[in-house]
């Protein structure tokens, strides 16, 4: 996975990413919605995200995924 430079990062529009209104787990391509998924279980499992806002982070990035 790419890393994204700040300027690319503020490049992207808010729908890239998996929480848009805090512009969180940004997913531009595949990998990045892959890690979103990932990052977004372990800060669940930490107690740091509600379970709602994981589920639109992982239906975000099974969109991009190809997945159901």
């Amino acid at each position: 996975m790419a890393e994204l430079s700040t300027k690319q990062r503020k490049g992207l529009r808010s729908s890239a990413f998996g929480i848009p209104s805090e512009r969180k787990y940004p997913m531009p391509d595949r990998a990045h919605a892959a890690n979103a998924k990932a990052r977004a279980t372990q800060q669940f499992d930490k107690g740091n995200l509600s379970s709602s806002a994981r589920t639109a982070i992982n239906a975000k990035a099974n969109a991009m995924l190809g997945r159901k």
